[in-house]
C-alpha cells in the first residue's frame, strides 16, 4: 500500500497547476484587467471639457486641446495642483500646450490643493455649478477614465451638469498589452490599487 500525500503536497500541486493555466490564459485574462479600467465614450458638444491632474506626458491636454479645434467645447477648464517646482501643474500643462501652438485663451486654469481624483472632483463640481456649465467632457487618460467617472457620478449624486467621459491616450498603457512593459504594468497595479481603495471609500 503507498504512502499517503500530505495534504500540504496537495496544497503546492493545485497551486503549481493553478499558476500553469493562469500562464497559459494569460492571453484573455490580462487583457481584461486592462480593459476593466478604461471607460471611454464618444464626444459631444457641450459647455467645457475639465482636464484632470495626474498627466506629466501632456497627452491628456493635448487630447482636451483637441476636442476645442475639432469645435466640441470652447474651453478647457486645467485642474492641477500646487507643488510642481513652485508652479501649479495647470499652469506647467497650459504652458505646454501653448508651446505646440495651441492658443492659450482656451485655456482656463485651475489651480488647487488636492490631492486624489475624489478630492479633486470635490473642488470642480462647485466651479462648474458657478460658472453656469450644463455640460462637460471630462478628459483624463485612458486607464483612468473608469475610476473617475464612477467619482463624479457619486459627487454629482445627480444633481450635476451632464457628463461624457473621454479618454487621452497613454505613454505606456494600452489595455491588450500593458503588461509587455515596466511602466503599464506599474500603472495597471497603482491603478487596481487606487480602484479598489476607492470602493472601500478610501
Amino acid at each position: 500500500m503507498g504512502r499517503r500525500r500530505s495534504p500540504l503536497f496537495s496544497f503546492f500541486v493545485a497551486i503549481l497547476v493553478l499558476a500553469a493555466l493562469a500562464f497559459v490564459t494569460r492571453g484573455w485574462w490580462l487583457p481584461s484587467a486592462g480593459y476593466a479600467l478604461v471607460y471611454s465614450e464618444q464626444p459631444e458638444k457641450a459647455d467645457i471639457a475639465v482636464l484632470l491632474a495626474g498627466d506629466y506626458s501632456g497627452l491628456r491636454i493635448q487630447k482636451a486641446a483637441e476636442l476645442v479645434k475639432s469645435g466640441y467645447v470652447p474651453a478647457v477648464l486645467v485642474s492641477g495642483p500646487h507643488g510642481f517646482y513652485g508652479f501649479a501643474e495647470s499652469d506647467l500643462a497650459i504652458e505646454y500646450a501653448v508651446k505646440r501652438g495651441y492658443p492659450r485663451e482656451w485655456f482656463i486654469p485651475f489651480p488647487n490643493d488636492t490631492l486624489s481624483t475624489r478630492e479633486e472632483a470635490a473642488a470642480i463640481v462647485p466651479e462648474l455649478h458657478r460658472r453656469g456649465v450644463r455640460s462637460f467632457l471630462l478628459v483624463t487618460s485612458d486607464y483612468h477614465t473608469a475610476r473617475a467617472r464612477r467619482i463624479y457620478i457619486a459627487t454629482e449624486r445627480g444633481a450635476g451638469p451632464a457628463f461624457r467621459t473621454v479618454a487621452a491616450r497613454s505613454q505606456y498603457f494600452t489595455p491588450d498589452a500593458w503588461w509587455k512593459n515596466r511602466e503599464g504594468e506599474k500603472t495597471v497595479f497603482f491603478e487596481w490599487s487606487k480602484t479598489i481603495a476607492t470602493a472601500l471609500g478610501k
